[in-house]
């Protein structure tokens, strides 16, 4: 009996998910010599910033946020502006002759042996050697399941529909959570003329300067990433009263879990790009938490009622990766998470990659950046060893 040897896959890699993630790593497989095919499910690259509220920023340096093989224009600025990052990810695809297949989404991944099938819109199943999966940690937004929701009847809105102030110019406005998201568009509110903006905050947040005497809060975070927590809270406490006020008296008291015990739990610290002296001024009044809403009122968790005008809902997103892939075994945690990323795959699951799942306090695009470096080495290398290479 004569056994013809299995012929190396000549399928491509796919990377589902066209952000910055995305794109890194197709950038970084295609500089290794291996074919990258990019499905997005938008009509362009970079579509979640393309839809975030025109204020926004980086919160990372732009000699820090670049993607492998394209630094960020300097003409950009040190804090790189929404706009402009849509231009340069735009950019980033042209240079980099990404394969770029826009308006298709990927429903559902499979195992098929050595492979992987994927199945997509308009009846698509498209095989690859490999899955990286670049979907985003902001995916899906999230409204928790507050009591009374169904029958509220005034104007309730999730973060992710809000661009700018002009609608609000006059009225009385409740911000709801106090991440980054919540207090930058309760200090717009507050600058672009809201009548009245309150804040309503559940766990008080770590507030940090952007930059402290010209050093970038982001260069902090990559020295103390690898520290034992408990040496980083101490010092983050200490940093914290000198360079940042008390707003005790404003409804904001200092944190009593530390900085990087919080961050380790999910949440990162909240950089200040105009809250502080908005809550000192009295431009934003911070409030308790929302516990319910009753007809045209939001109820407080201190038994307060109040019927602001419109309700704008800064209570985070979810990843959403359960009907993509909560059917394979050992690929995600009970909370819906990668149980890995990077290059390392599932035990339970060779040749599937995630990005862009972790929020670190050295920065998310830092981190995409070594990610897309570390997915096409391990890619590459496995290539070469199956004689694809």
């Amino acid at each position: 009996m004569v056994t013809t040897p299995q012929q190396p896959s000549t399928h491509p890699v796919y990377v589902i998910g066209g952000g910055p993630g995305g794109l890194a790593v197709a950038a970084s497989l295609r500089e290794r010599g291996v074919r990258a095919v990019v499905l997005e499910k938008s009509d362009a690259v970079g579509a979640s910033w393309r839809t975030h509220y025109d204020r926004l920023r980086l919160h990372t340096t732009r000699r820090l946020s670049g993607l492998p093989g394209l630094r960020i224009p300097r003409a950009f600025g040190r804090w790189v502006a929404r706009a402009d990052m849509v231009r340069y990810l735009e950019k980033y695809a042209e240079k980099h002759e990404l394969e770029v297949v826009t308006g298709v989404e990927v429903f559902r991944v499979e195992r098929a042996g050595a492979e992987w099938v994927l199945h997509a819109t308009g009846g698509r199943r498209l095989t690859g050697r490999a899955v990286v999966v670049a979907t985003g940690y902001n995916h899906t937004p999230h409204l928790p399941e507050w009591p009374g929701l169904d029958g509220y009847e005034g104007e309730l809105g999730h973060a992710c529909g809000y661009r700018n102030p002009g609608p609000y110019k006059g009225r009385d406005v409740l911000v709801v959570g106090a991440g980054n998201t919540g207090a930058e568009i309760a200090a717009d509110l507050a600058e672009g003329g809201a009548g009245r903006v309150r804040l309503a905050v559940r766990t008080v947040p770590h507030l940090v300067r952007r930059t402290t005497l010209g050093w970038p809060a982001q260069r902090s975070g990559i020295l103390i990433r690898r520290l034992p927590a408990g040496l980083v809270d101490r010092l983050g406490a200490l940093v914290a009263r000198f360079a940042t006020p008390d707003l005790t008296a404003y409804g904001l008291p200092r944190p009593d879990t530390g900085l990087a015990t919080r961050q380790r739990a999910g949440a990162i610290p909240v950089q200040d790009v105009g809250l502080i002296d908005a809550v000192r001024s009295g431009k934003v009044e911070v409030v308790a938490a929302v516990d319910a809403f009753e007809g045209g009122k939001v109820l407080l968790a201190d038994g307060t009622r109040i019927a602001p005008d419109a309700v704008i809902a800064a209570t985070g997103y979810r990843r959403a990766l359960e009907p993509l892939l909560g059917h394979l075994d050992g690929v995600l945690d009970g909370h819906g998470r990668p149980v890995a990323h990077g290059a390392r795959c599932p035990r339970e699951a060779p040749g599937l990659h995630f990005t862009g799942f972790t929020n670190p306090i050295s920065g998310m695009f830092r981190e995409l950046a070594l990610d897309a470096e570390r997915i096409a080495r391990r890619i590459a290398r496995s290539d070469r060893r199956a004689g694809r290479g």
